[in-house]
């Protein structure tokens, strides 16, 4: 599909609001503007029946009269970029999920939620909705895995997953809202807050907030797989 035909929209606009992303703002391990490894990702991980991710941004959006511009301007994230996301051709990072929910003022579960409302939600070994992403630049060339651990419970306050890392160049630290929780079950990673750095292997755990720029990667040239644990500060 070409750009010209990808770029077709409704030729009603409105004016933008006036709140922007924060200039600079770059995103990590878990928050980083990266492609999906197919473009059938999203589609995929949504149970039959269900609405893919795409359209649920998509009618969240479209619910609040907002144009693309419009999320845009609000988010931060590029117009051609909230166009793939909404067509399924792109798997958005949690961090981007985060903004999402605050710009339309959804909770971030909303967007991942199977739509089960049970008091006990239980995940089988291997049974969790995977999404898998990959860079495009040089220095994000690296792959990892999140798979959801409470899809099927809505109106969830914590969003759990396990996320399957390998090493990786990208070194540009991340601030978003909320909290973050990280406990090592594999591997070693290398964990930046502020000026403090901290080399966590199986059975260390960090916690902390997500607004203080972090930086979470692969320690040495092995993978790593840890249990995240996100919570979205709310608007």
């Amino acid at each position: 599909m070409t750009k010209e035909k990808r770029r077709k929209r409704s030729p009603s606009r409105r004016p933008a609001p006036a709140r922007r992303a924060r200039p600079g703002r770059t995103e990590d391990f878990i928050t980083d503007s990266i492609e999906a490894v197919s473009a059938g990702a999203v589609s995929r991980a949504a149970p039959e029946g269900k609405r893919s991710l795409g359209a649920r941004i998509r009618e969240a959006r479209e619910m609040h009269g907002l144009t693309l511009e419009d999320l845009s301007s609000r988010t931060g994230i590029p117009v051609d970029r909230l166009d793939d996301l909404e067509a399924d051709r792109m798997a958005p990072p949690l961090g981007q999920l985060v903004r999402l929910g605050k710009a339309l003022d959804m909770k971030m579960g909303y967007f991942l939620s199977t739509g089960a409302d049970r008091p006990m939600c239980v995940v089988r070994a291997d049974s969790g909705p995977k999404v898998a992403r990959r860079g495009k630049k040089a220095s994000e060339q690296s792959c990892y895995v999140y798979e959801s651990l409470a899809a099927e419970k809505a109106n969830r306050t914590m969003e759990p997953f396990l996320v399957s890392m390998v090493p990786t160049e990208f070194r540009d630290l991340s601030t978003h809202d909320g909290q973050e929780f990280l406990f090592v079950l594999e591997g070693e990673i290398r964990a930046q807050v502020g000026n403090e750095v901290e080399v966590l292997r199986p059975g260390d755990s960090v916690y902390y907030d997500s607004a203080s720029p972090h930086l979470i990667t692969c320690h040495g040239k092995k993978p790593a797989r840890i249990l995240a644990v996100i919570h979205a500060a709310d608007r």
